[in-house]
Order: structure tokens, then C-alpha cells, then sequence
């Protein structure tokens, strides 16, 4: 390899034959509209880095099997070439899994199709399926690896594997499809450095092994050294500098600036760090994932995690903390930034239609009919809701009404009125109540809150209801189901029946003079999804601890601009509100 454009890992780490520390921040393309991709980038080198790190999700690559997404958001070949373009250097992580708070730690829903899907082992039939997705996915990127004169120098093989098994011929056939596919660059591990992580998810003999950690880098650099030897450079992959938030947490997660700062200090004094997150961005749609410990946790549509940079980009104090210990490690240089982002208060919009999701659920889905629930991977869908109907006939009393394995939120109405709202592990719990009709309907609405992106459930992410519905302690049978992904809003009818109190969408309008950043409040709704110009800004939900959604400038237009709400609790108020701050 000629040293001129050449990335070894020796006793540290060598570009074009020159010992080099990375000093790389983490920016996820995918949380970041395209047009802001420059202006991220442009902050990252003017914090004194040299590289930066981004995953790559499987799911939004490929959201259907067979069917491949490189555009807009998603085109990394462009986050790339933007970096190069810049003089930064890039680490890949295209490993199928991810974690990022992401959902389903971007894996795709339709693996689970399988009965038997083993995600993350050794299993032929989930390898077949990243061989062919690799064939495609390093075609965008091969000729950008340093070797042939582009940006990137390293790429990751698993994250964090070591904390979810153990099983090395997995991890070694990635590599092996890695470099059948065309990586040339050297490959890492990430690992937390505690207990048996680093052991389970390290191939030491094909890469590096390094670790994520937020704090005591001093012990955990010990610990690596004694991992693998003397004679190899340290690396925190993943500095964690603040957190991620979740639905119903207390407040936003924050980390002060002078605790992060020595750790990095403590960090660059031995070797080489990536700052998880420089910045977090967004996680705009359904894309947030979920955590489950001790019960369901749906990371916020905010990704702000306290990062060096805030979700709508902007400076902190933490990065100006951090800028001033690179600035003891190398050259901090002079970059002129060229995107013009200003903030935008443009008041208030009232709602000028609204329709009820029940009066127009057969304009946005097919029905499909089966003699039980299906989940919904058995519909084909990936995310968004699913409304289940059937009808359970005379009038009497229910005495033992039960949702079995139905996964994430569910609403259930009889004749159109909401009888009660289930969730996480209440979902089983029996209800009690009369059927007042001498025919009567049941609807369910069911809601994917992010399929988890973390922990031993993973292979259990089936969406929707799967065991069944008990009436009166029997199956029922006899299902109509409605798939909504809510990905065709043009579909829309405002003139059918509106009926407060139940699941509806509001039309809104706003007009622009000029284009800037702004923030919805919802405050006065309930909870649901957010549009902007058919784009799905993310859900919205009013126990916080996140009170506004971001809309970056790029998504507006100068004139009329549309935003819909989807409002599944019936808490609607006549208006929202644009303002140019946010509300974490």
C-alpha cells in the first residue's frame, strides 16, 4: 500500500505513514436534513477534529426486503464525500445492528417474518440476508475508503456485541462478508469496557478492539491495555458526553461541561477518542427506538443528547469547553461557516379542517381479514399504528376482557366511545364492562412506540396484537385490520365526519415570508405525530419531558406551508404554535 494514501494500525495509529490521533465527533447523517449537512460538518473541524464517525441503518437502507433507499436523508455516499470535501476523515459503522436509540437498534422489521430469525448469531438465513444487503451497501462507498484515495479509514464490524452474546463465528462472518463486499480499510470492535464485554465482543486478530464509556477513562485505558497488550493504540469509540431522553422522564438529560472535559483530556492524553454525540439531531418519523429494563422506554423524537452541538445546532458551553482541550492536542483551525440558519417565531395557526380517523380508516388502508389478529409484520408494515375491528355482537356483560402479547399502546373503543387505554405490562390486565347495543363494535388501536433498539427483548419485536383478544374468557375471532403507516396523508378526505373525543386529523396552515428554523408546541394536545409538508416530523406526546418539535428551515417554504396532526387521544386544542426556541 503506498503510504500516500494509506490507514494502518500499528502501535498507534499511522495515516500516510504518519502517527495520527483521531479526534472524531459523531453526527448521524439520517437525524440530519441534507441541506444542514455542511453546516455540522464545517462545526466539527472548527472544534479542532480531524474525522467523523456515523452509523449506517439497515432499516432505512433497506425498508422493504429487496428494496434499497440512497436518497435525501439517507444518502451517505453524499455525507461522505461532503466530509471529504471539508478535509475530514471518516469512520463507517455499517454493521446490521446499530443500537443509536434507534428502531429496532436499525434492524429491519421484516426479519421477524421468520419464525425462528436469531438476530445477531450465527443463523444462515439472517447472513444470507446481510450478504446481499452488504453487496449493495458498500457500492456506495468502496471507492471513498483511503486506499483509493477518499476519506474513510476505518470501519466497525458489530456494536457493542459483547454486551448482548458471545458468539465469535458470528462476528467473524462479518468480517468475512466485509471483506468479500470490498472493505479495505482496518476494522474495529466496540465494546463497554465492563465485566465480559470486551471479551465477548472482540476478534482480536481482525480488529481492533476498543471501548464506549462516559467516565473513569483512566481505569478502563488500564483495562484495554491489559486486553491487548502494550503495542496498540487506545480508543474510546463511543465517549459518551450526555444522554438520551425518553418519554415521561423527569427533565432532559444534561452532563455539565467540566466532568466531560477532563475525561477528555484524561482520553487524549493516551490515545484517541470519538465524542458520542458531537451532535444528536432527530429522530424525525417513527425512527426512535425504545429501552426495556424494568419497563417500556420510548426514546423522544429529540435526539438532542446534551451533545456538543444542540438538535437544532447551535453552539454550547460544553463545546467551547471541549474546543479548549483539543486546542492542547493540535491546531484548532479557522473555518468559515457557510450556511446562513436563522430562527423563526411565527405565531399562531389555527386548525382550518379536521376529520376522525374512524370516518376515513378505509381511504388510508386496505382491509385485510383473518380469524385473529394479525401482528403487524404479518401486514407488511414496518411502523405507525394498526386499528384492529370486529364485532362482538349481543348486548351483555363483560367480565374478563384481556389483551394478549399486543405490544406497544392500545386503545380500545366500543361503538367508537374509548373504554381504556393499555400499555407495556398492564396490557394483560382484565377489564370489566357492558356492550349497551344490541350489536356491538370493537376497535383497537394499536401503536408501535419504537420497536427496542437495546437489551434481551430484541427478538421478541413483533408490533401489534399477536396472542389475541379474550372476551369473557374465550378468543375472539373474526378480525378486519387497517394498516397505518400513515406515509400516504394525501389520501386525506377533510370532508367526511368528525367526531370529538376520538383519534382525528387536524389541517393546519402556516405561511412564511422567509424560511428559518422553528418549533412547534403542542402544548394543549395530547399525543400523536406531527407533518410539515407531508414530512413526518415525529411523535409528540404531552407528558414530555420534550414540549416543542424542531423543524429545521429546509422543510419550509416560502407561502403556504401544510402541517397535519395525527391526535390520538381526542385532547385537541383550536391552535399550535411556532416559536424560535425550544422546550426540552
Amino acid at each position: 500500500m503506498s503510504k500516500q494514501h494509506s490507514f494502518t494500525i500499528e502501535d498507534q495509529f499511522y495515516l500516510n505513514g504518519k502517527p495520527m490521533k483521531i479526534i472524531s465527533g459523531a453526527i448521524h447523517y439520517f437525524r440530519v436534513v441534507p441541506e444542514y449537512w455542511q453546516d455540522r460538518l464545517e462545526k466539527l473541524q472548527a472544534l479542532g477534529c480531524n474525522t467523523v464517525e456515523t452509523y449506517i441503518p439497515w432499516n432505512m437502507h433497506e425498508p422493504r426486503e429487496g428494496e434499497y433507499n440512497f436518497s435525501g436523508m439517507y444518502d451517505v455516499r453524499k455525507f461522505i464525500q461532503t466530509a471529504q470535501k471539508l478535509g475530514l476523515y471518516v469512520i463507517l459503522r455499517p454493521s446490521p445492528y446499530i443500537c443509536a436509540e434507534w428502531e429496532f437498534g436499525g434492524l429491519p422489521f421484516w426479519l421477524l417474518r421468520d419464525g425462528d430469525m436469531k438476530l445477531r448469531f450465527n443463523y444462515a438465513p439472517y447472513l444470507e440476508k446481510i450478504d446481499r444487503y452488504y453487496k449493495r451497501l458498500f457500492e456506495e462507498f468502496n471507492d471513498l475508503q483511503i486506499d483509493k484515495g477518499g476519506p474513510i479509514v476505518m470501519m466497525q464490524v458489530e456494536n457493542e456485541y459483547g454486551s448482548y452474546a458471545n458468539d465469535k463465528e458470528y462476528i467473524y462472518s462479518l468480517v468475512d462478508l466485509m471483506r468479500k463486499h470490498g472493505a479495505t480499510v482496518p476494522l474495529v470492535t466496540s465494546d463497554g469496557p465492563w465485566l465480559d464485554m470486551l471479551d465477548n465482543g472482540s476478534v482480536q486478530d481482525v480488529a481492533l478492539p476498543t471501548i464506549n464509556c462516559g467516565s473513569d477513562v483512566k481505569e478502563h485505558f488500564v483495562k484495554l491495555k491489559q486486553f491487548h497488550g502494550e503495542d496498540r493504540p487506545l480508543m474510546v469509540m463511543e465517549f459518551w458526553i450526555g444522554w438520551f431522553d425518553a418519554w415521561g422522564d423527569k427533565e432532559h438529560h444534561t452532563r455539565e461541561a467540566e466532568s466531560a472535559a477532563a475525561e477528555l483530556d484524561d482520553i487524549l492524553k493516551e490515545g484517541s477518542v470519538n465524542i458520542y454525540m458531537f451532535h444528536g439531531g432527530t429522530n424525525f418519523g417513527f425512527t426512535s427506538g425504545a429501552n426495556y429494563y424494568d419497563k417500556l422506554s420510548p426514546d423522544t423524537t429529540s435526539y438532542d443528547y446534551d451533545a456538543l452541538l444542540t438538535e437544532w445546532g447551535d453552539f454550547t458551553p460544553k463545546y467551547e469547553a471541549f474546543k479548549q482541550v483539543i486546542a492542547r492536542y493540535t491546531e484548532i483551525p479557522d473555518v468559515q461557516f457557510s450556511t446562513t440558519i436563522s430562527k423563526k417565531a411565527y405565531g399562531e395557526s389555527a386548525v382550518k379542517e379536521k376529520v376522525s380517523l374512524f370516518s376515513i380508516v378505509d381511504k388510508l388502508a386496505k382491509v385485510v381479514e383473518s380469524p385473529y389478529p394479525l401482528t403487524m409484520e404479518s401486514l407488511d408494515q414496518s411502523t405507525g399504528y394498526v386499528l384492529y375491528q370486529t364485532d362482538l355482537g349481543k348486548q351483555r356483560r363483560v367480565e374478563d376482557f384481556r389483551l394478549i402479547q399486543c405490544d406497544d399502546r392500545a386503545q380500545v373503543f366500543i361503538n367508537d366511545k374509548l373504554m381504556f387505554t393499555k400499555y407495556d405490562q398492564h396490557m394483560e390486565d382484565r377489564e370489566i364492562f357492558d356492550l349497551p347495543n344490541p350489536q356491538n363494535e370493537l376497535m383497537v388501536l394499536v401503536e408501535n412506540m419504537g420497536r427496542i433498539n437495546y437489551s434481551v427483548k430484541m427478538n421478541t419485536q413483533h408490533k401489534g396484537i399477536k396472542g389475541g383478544v379474550i372476551v369473557n374468557g374465550a378468543f375472539q375471532s373474526g378480525w378486519r385490520h387497517y394498516a397505518l403507516p400513515l406515509d400516504n396523508l394525501e389520501l386525506l378526505d377533510f370532508s367526511k365526519e368528525y367526531v370529538s373525543g376520538t383519534p382525528a386529523f387536524y389541517r393546519f396552515e402556516l405561511e412564511v415570508d422567509e424560511a428559518g428554523d422553528t418549533f412547534l408546541d403542542f402544548t394543549g394536545w395530547g399525543k400523536g405525530v406531527a407533518w410539515i409538508n407531508g414530512f413526518n416530523l415525529g411523535r409528540y406526546w404531552e407528558i414530555g419531558p420534550q414540549q416543542r418539535l424542531y423543524i429545521p428551515g429546509p422543510l419550509l417554504k416560502t407561502g403556504i406551508n401544510e402541517v397535519i396532526l395525527f391526535e390520538t387521544e381526542g385532547k385537541a386544542g383550536d391552535t399550535i404554535r411556532f416559536e424560535d426556541e425550544p422546550a426540552l
